[in-house]
């Protein structure tokens, strides 16, 4: 099995570029969803993954304007013309190196060893090839947003950017929900959907600048511990949801408990940082622009790979233009949604 080192770097993802696109006519599958100003194309192999591209987009609007297209090819030795993924040839491997390597040849990538799983993308040709072991062979996060580095890459290149967080809104104003894992933000998100609030998701979604900070919707796909599915009573709620994914978390679509069609965006008024307090009722009161960063910023570049410097700039942009807060969550979801609503009342009016 051949290896790659940083010097052969460039030249290997040329390499994988140029063969799984030339195999363009033998992948089995082929699926277009039109993503806010991007029609994303991805050939594929048949599979969880394939399952997982055709059902976990939220399509933008027909009259929303394209302004670009881009195609990903998703690779496996199953493909004719498709050789095994190559395996890291160096002892050292650290993300900064390789992005650098890569950002020097005019490429974005990434790798994860365990599964010798490669990404790359050409951000001028808009071209960009998944190679794996096999049709499975993705790391179990790549069901829950597929394609999430080929898009971040995309986006942040016509300067938007993939930020995680959750979102809640109504009447197309809304708030962004950012912290690191367990800090209450799917909670928050279901608990608002549950009771008339909007969202455009729980985990991922896009952020605007250019006219103010709008977000855009990507993925459909939310998730609850089982703790949180018992309390919210999702159960009898869904038409059907998944096992419990590589989190301990259900899956399930965000359109199986919204009240009203998914917002194209949410004109984005507040940053808000939910804690869970123990505490009976929600309130929400300033936090520094300095915490607000801290939430919003490490755990968002450290799932983009790539892009670590424009990510703090642009972080740190978001946190000076937006007034930030602290969600200090209650116990019950009906009192969380509301304390929300009237924030967002008061906001508006």
């Amino acid at each position: 099995m051949p290896r790659v080192t940083l010097q052969t770097l460039a030249d290997y993802a040329r390499h994988v570029l140029a063969a799984a696109e030339s195999a363009a006519e033998r992948y089995p599958v082929t699926a277009t969803v039109r993503l806010p100003r991007l029609d994303l194309t991805a050939h594929l192999n048949d599979g969880a993954l394939a399952d997982a591209v055709g059902q976990g987009f939220i399509p933008a609007p027909d009259n929303q304007p394209t302004v670009g297209k881009c195609r990903i090819f998703v690779a496996d030795p199953a493909i004719e013309g498709i050789a095994a993924p190559a395996t890291w040839g160096q002892a050292e491997y650290t993300h900064h190196g390789f992005a650098t390597q890569l950002a020097e040849a005019g490429l974005r990538g990434s790798y994860f060893h365990d599964l010798d799983f490669w990404q790359f993308y050409d951000p001028e040709r808009r071209v960009g090839a998944q190679l794996m072991r096999s049709a499975d062979g993705f790391p179990p996060w790549e069901q829950g947003a597929p394609l999430r580095a080929f898009l971040h890459w995309e986006y942040a290149a016509r300067g938007m950017r993939l930020t995680h967080a959750g979102t809640l809104g109504i009447d197309g104003k809304g708030v962004l929900l950012a912290g690191a894992g367990g800090a209450g933000k799917s909670g928050t998100v279901v608990a608002g959907l549950l009771n008339g609030l909007d969202s455009i998701g729980d985990d991922y979604v896009l952020i605007d600048t250019d006219k103010g900070v709008t977000a855009h919707p990507l993925f459909s796909t939310l998730k609850q511990d089982p703790e949180g599915f018992a309390r919210l009573q999702l159960k009898p709620r869904l038409k059907s949801h998944g096992p419990l994914n590589w989190q301990g978390k259900y899956p399930f679509h965000i359109d199986d408990i919204a009240a009203r069609a998914v917002p194209a965006s949410l004109d984005i008024v507040a940053l808000v940082v939910p804690h869970i307090s123990g505490g009976e009722k929600s309130s929400i009161l300033p936090v520094s622009r300095k915490d607000a960063m801290i939430a919003l910023a490490p755990s968002g570049i450290a799932q983009m790979p790539g892009e670590r410097e424009s990510g703090f700039r642009f972080f740190g942009e978001l946190t000076r233009q937006l007034p930030c807060y602290r969600l200090s969550l209650g116990t019950r979801p009906e009192e969380i949604a509301g304390t929300i609503s009237a924030f967002l009342a008061r906001g508006i009016s």
